[in-house]
Parts: C-alpha cells; structure tokens; sequence
C-alpha cells in the first residue's frame, strides 16, 4: 500500500487531530507562549525567506535542497527547521505520537479509496526483564505464516520524539515493495522504545536488544533478519550491533543486513554543523544527545555513541553477515561523521554499500515518501534499499546459511 503526496488538505486535517492532543499533554501557559513566539516567523520571516531565495535569488546562489525542491517541499522543510531549533522535544514529540498520526494515517487511506489496509499490523508488548516494558508494531503480508524477512526497524527523532505510528505509512510501502520484489511474506517489527527524557541510557539500547530477541525467534535464522533505522534509531541499532558482537552476549546472532539511514554516529560532535539545507539544528542535536547518553562519559562510551569507536576488529565482529549499507542526504547536518565512519569500516574491511544523495537532507527516504511530487521520487530512497536487501539476503540464502522456514 502506498499512498500519495502529502497535500495542503492533508495538512489541514494533520492539524485538526494535532490540536486537541497538544492541549491534552501541554501545558496550556507554555503552548500560548510558543505560539505566540512563532506569529513573527510565520507572518514575517518564513514569506520572505521562501520568496526571496526562490524567486530573487540566482539558482547557483539557492541552497543545495532549494535548487530542485518544488515550493511545497521547501514550505515544510522551513517549517520543520524552525520546529526543530525553537520547540522544545516534549511539544514536538506529540506531533509524532499515536494520537495524532494513526488517525492521520487513516484518513489518507481513506482518502486514497481504502477502507482497510491490504497489510496487518498490530502492537505486541514484549515478555522482558527490563522495566520499562518493550513495545513494538508488527507488520506483515500474511499473519499466519512465518516470514521469510524480517526487517527489525528502529525510528528516528532525536531519542526524545517520534513514534512507530508515524513512520507507519513510510513501513507499509516499504513491506509493498518487499513482497513485490519476491519475498514470500516479509514482516517488519518496529521498536517502540521509550522516549527521553522518560528513560536514558541504557533503558532504549536494552529494549533495542529485546526487541532483536524477539526477532531472531520469530525468525528462527538471524541471516533473514535485516537490522534498519534512522537518525536515531539507526544509532540505536549501530549500538546494537556492537552490544551483540561482545562475547557475554548469548549467541553472538548476527543479522543478515543493516539498512543504515542517516545515522548519527556520534551525538556531540564539533563536525555536527548547521547546513543551509538541513532541517536538523545541530545545538537541538547535542541537547538530546546530552540527556539521552545521561552523564558526560557516557558520550565517549561506543554503545551511546557509536561514532566514537575506532577498534577496527570490534566493527569486524559487529558487522552483519551482509555487511552495512549506508543512505544520506549530502547536506545533511549528520554527513561529516556519516562519511568518517563508512571509511573506517571499510578499512576495516567490512562490507558497506553507500547512497550518498546529492542536493538532500537528513533521512531523505522518509521526506521524500511524504513530500515528493512523483510516485518515482517517492519511492526512490525505499525502493534502492529493496533492491539491496534483495541481493544480499539472497546471497547469504544462497550460500546454505539461511535454511528454508
């Protein structure tokens, strides 16, 4: 299933199931207060800035994202830029929870003809030691037959927002694509983990790790379990990976294949910049990667922030069975560590595949499935990583690790 472009209707109705759940879980002095601090950028700053670099200022001069963004996109990305460096993470993160975007979700598939999704999922509440409980959607094609992929998803949002349900619709196409390029009945199963400032670490690395648990059994053969993520999330499952690979990890089940998207290597970094195309604030940024990693030494620690690991053969032992592949925009806050530690993993010697997309920004997949003009654009990002996945789970089948479910 995969629906169209985001439209100004949808806009308007995103905002109708918004405001009911901000005045629930905001205090209504501080929601007045950011409002009201927002009325100059929105009647004044955002107009003039959108007009003048489109319609005033020569193509070469315009930001690398302006230069082939239609006005739309470039609409929302000053307004999530905006949202990003001036509203605080607990106003923020209600625009992504479930309250607000499984509504959202069904009204555009209803507004796209379907009454009911052609793919199920449900929330399944994890059997762990580990307190807070571990919770996570379970999407498939077919529920009563086992998979024979599964890709294990961990969502983006600074730690401290986002939710499974907003990237629901951005999972379901990706699963459209999956059985359409051959897989039998693939199923993703999506972390839903605690969010800062709720916990910190190691609260989300141990439910990250539950959850990977979960996986492996319903799978049975770690070598068809794809590990897959962004921003954030792709943090967590880099942290994963190192976690798993130490030897008092039971097991030591490595994935078939990781599915990296703009991961943020290493959260506080002098080389987490600013960009004129970007949405992400890299002040913001270092904020959340402060109060997620909880102490100062923390941040040099590998498994809160991976980028900071510089042990070859640790990275070795880590790498999925597949190796790594690495998608990011080139003018991305994240591109400077992003591209660092791709090259240490290829010295290395593991096994990384890289999408560098020219001109984009931070987790330009997801933005891209929600904002582009095309049914082409849309799926460029989700379909290249299908492809991927396709040839390399096929290889490690191919090759006798992965027997037949």
């Amino acid at each position: 299933m995969i629906l169209g472009q985001i439209s100004f209707l949808d806009c308007l109705v995103f905002l109708v199931f918004l405001a009911p759940q901000l005045l629930l879980h905001v205090n209504i002095f501080q929601l007045l207060a950011y409002v009201l601090k927002a009325i100059p950028f929105v009647l004044f700053q955002l107009p003039y800035q959108l007009c003048y670099e489109r319609y005033f200022t020569r193509k070469p001069e315009r930001s690398p994202f302006v230069q082939h963004a239609s006005f739309f996109q470039d609409l929302v990305i000053r307004i999530v830029r905006y949202a990003f460096a001036f509203i605080p993470a607990n106003i923020g993160r209600v625009f992504f929870s479930k309250g607000v975007a499984l509504p959202f979700l069904r009204f555009r598939m209803l507004r796209h003809g379907f009454l009911h999704s052609p793919l199920t999922w449900r929330e399944v509440t994890l059997r762990t030691p580990y307190k807070p409980k571990t919770v996570g959607l379970w999407v498939t094609v077919e529920e009563s037959k086992r998979p024979d992929l599964v890709i294990y998803y961990c969502h983006g949002g600074g730690f401290s927002m986002g939710s499974s349900y907003f990237y629901l619709e951005f999972l379901l196409a990706w699963l459209t694509l999956l059985h359409e390029a051959g897989y039998r009945n693939p199923a993703i199963f999506a972390l839903e983990y605690t969010l800062v400032p709720d916990e910190k670490y190691p609260s989300q690395l141990e439910q990250t790790v539950a959850g990977y648990d979960h996986v492996c059994h319903i799978a049975k053969d770690p070598s068809r379990i794809c590990l897959a993520g962004d921003s954030a999330g792709a943090t967590l499952q880099l942290s994963l990976l190192l976690r798993t690979s130490k030897s008092s990890y039971p097991g030591k089940r490595r994935p078939g294949f990781a599915t990296l998207i703009s991961p943020w290597a290493t959260l506080v970094t002098p080389k987490n910049r600013d960009t004129p195309s970007d949405y992400l604030n890299a002040d913001s940024l270092h904020l959340y990667g402060r109060q997620y990693a909880g102490t100062p030494a923390n941040l040099k620690d590998p498994l809160v922030s991976p980028g900071v690991c510089k042990d070859r053969d640790w990275w070795v032992r880590a790498s999925p069975s597949g190796g790594f592949c690495f998608m990011y925009g080139s003018e991305e806050v994240f591109g400077p560590e992003v591209r660092d530690l791709i090259a240490l993993l290829r010295r290395s010697g593991c096994a990384v595949r890289v999408r560098e997309e020219p001109g984009q920004v931070h987790a330009w997949p997801v933005v891209s499935l929600f904002l582009a003009d095309t049914q082409a654009e849309r799926t460029k990002g989700l379909k290249d990583l299908t492809k991927m996945i396709r040839q390399v789970i096929d290889t490690v089948q191919m090759d006798g690790i992965a027997p037949d479910t």
